[in-house]
């Protein structure tokens, strides 16, 4: 495992690589963690209220990285250090407002659905994530970081294009709102297939599972 870490993380300059956990026991994470890997990912709130209530390693930054709903924000928000896959003001709101219940600043990414597949979630128009970008300035618990996206599953070939429209409307953005998204630095994009085409079109972070733990095998 340690020989794989290092094999990824090589290649990937500048750019964080995140251990993503979902279905893995803590021992598993535990072992990643040993290798020096400090950034892990879950998918599902329930995992991350079974395994990261009591367990949390020195330094260990936990994101939640999956589809989020909102009656499910209030467990979630102790337990992370961000929610990157924010898909509509509603659940912004509602993060803001158990962020401030739980006294604290939530960093977040607002997901952007760059292959127009109907399965993922998303903002689907630059309208709709500027209307969302609006809403977060003028809401005091929650800080907006960067964009994140997951590549093309159905038509592969467009991944490349798919990550340098991100990475164009990630610069878009702060070119837009300038020093209003002082924090903005986040672009999340590239997974255990296609993370090095993400890293060549300027990913900051590449969300890897297989690649480092294996296959997965569910029940």
């Amino acid at each position: 495992m340690k020989n794989i870490i290092q094999s990824i993380t090589k290649d990937l300059g500048t750019c964080r690589l995140m251990a993503v956990s979902k279905t893995r026991s803590v021992e598993e994470i535990d072992a990643v963690y040993n290798c020096g890997v400090r950034l892990f990912g879950e998918n599902h709130v329930q995992e991350i209220v079974e395994k990261f209530t009591s367990y949390r390693p020195d330094g260990l930054e936990l994101h939640m990285i999956g589809h989020l709903q909102t009656n499910k924000v209030a467990k979630v928000v102790p337990l992370v250090h961000m929610i990157e896959s924010v898909d509509s003001i509603k659940l912004l709101q509602k993060i803001d407002a158990e962020a401030l219940k739980n006294k604290k600043t939530m960093d977040v990414l607002l997901e952007f659905n760059t292959s127009g597949e109907e399965s993922k979630s998303g903002f689907g128009s630059k309208e709709d994530l500027f209307d969302c970008i609006d809403t977060a300035l003028q809401l005091k618990n929650v800080r907006l970081r960067g964009l994140m996206t997951v590549g093309p599953l159905e038509r592969p070939e467009n991944t490349r294009d798919a990550f340098k429209f991100l990475k164009n409307l990630f610069e878009e953005c702060r070119i837009r709102y300038g020093e209003k998204l002082e924090d903005f630095d986040t672009l999340s994009m590239g997974m255990s297939g296609d993370w090095k085409i993400a890293v060549e079109e300027g990913s900051t972070e590449v969300r890897i599972g297989t690649a480092i733990f294996g296959e997965r095998h569910y029940d």
